[in-house]
């Protein structure tokens, strides 16, 4: 799902792709999904009632039992540079997401607040061997995390 029509030349053949307002009601039935997946992009919403209201729509899709995985940047180790992209407009911690969350239903599974480095977009990726690495050696986190993983069930 996004607004942004090339994100579709992006994605497999095999993946369906809606453009649309995450906000706004989603065109996929009731207890569809088992997994929503969400990287740096919550963040970029443009109020806190879109945010809530994506998140009852993750909810609603979601079959009961299912996961909602979330990473983005936390504001509370990350204050400065957060703000340096001119599109972050919601400053999140695992801990406001979390609240957020359990306002809209789910349980909450796992709150890492620092569990992957905080990077920019103009740098390029490292190799894999050394992410492989780096989530292989979870005490690294604390000292480089600047980022949040938060996984969230819907109730059975």
């Amino acid at each position: 799902m996004d607004l942004n029509p090339d994100a579709a030349d992006h994605l497999d053949d095999d993946v369906a792709f809606i453009e649309q307002d995450c906000a706004a009601d989603w065109s996929i039935e009731e207890g569809r999904l088992d997994v929503v997946f969400t990287s740096n992009f919550l963040e970029h919403l443009p109020t806190k009632t879109h945010l809530t209201a994506t998140l009852h729509q993750a909810f609603r899709s979601l079959k009961p039992g299912g996961t909602l995985v979330c990473l983005g940047p936390n504001i509370r180790y990350a204050p400065g540079i957060y703000w340096d992209f001119y599109d972050h407009h919601i400053p999140l911690s695992e801990r406001s997401l979390s609240e957020c969350l359990m306002n809209c239903g789910f349980e909450i599974e796992t709150a890492i607040p620092r569990f992957l480095p905080f990077t920019m977009s103009d740098r390029p990726p490292p190799p894999s061997w050394m992410i492989r690495l780096y989530l292989f050696l979870p005490p690294i986190w604390f000292l480089f995390g600047k980022q949040f993983l938060v996984i969230a069930r819907k109730p059975s």
